[in-house]
């Protein structure tokens, strides 16, 4: 009989690495993946850059004459939900090794770890 075990972590890259010790060491995984905000990849980028606000300053009768102005960005320019990168990770398994599945997740801050039997 198979299993369903789930947890949350906080970032994509602890989820990762808590499925790739569950691989390493426990015999009996079928598959696994996982679920996460992808718009949050850019939040990531953006937090080091820099931000450009073009202002126009006077009209003249031929063009425009405009000031650029730089600022570094911060994550309060990207709001909250883009910003989420909670990861939801799940391991298909034997029903026989899910306490250990579950305590590999729990070692690597799982939270709301679940097996669904």
């Amino acid at each position: 009989m198979i299993t369903r075990v789930s947890a949350e972590f906080e970032t994509p890259e602890i989820a990762e690495l808590a499925v790739k010790k569950v691989r390493d060491t426990v015999d009996g995984i079928l598959s696994a993946g996982m679920m996460y905000n992808r718009s949050s990849e850019k939040a990531v980028r953006l937090r080091n850059g820099c931000m450009y606000t073009i202002i126009p300053t006077a009209v003249t009768s031929h063009n425009y004459i405009t000031a650029v102005m730089e600022a570094p960005t911060s994550e309060d320019v990207i709001p909250e939900p883009s910003r989420n990168r909670k990861t939801t990770m799940y391991v298909i398994c034997e029903r026989g090794i899910a306490d250990k599945v579950t305590a590999v997740f729990n070692f690597y801050g799982g939270l709301s770890v679940k097996a669904d039997i």
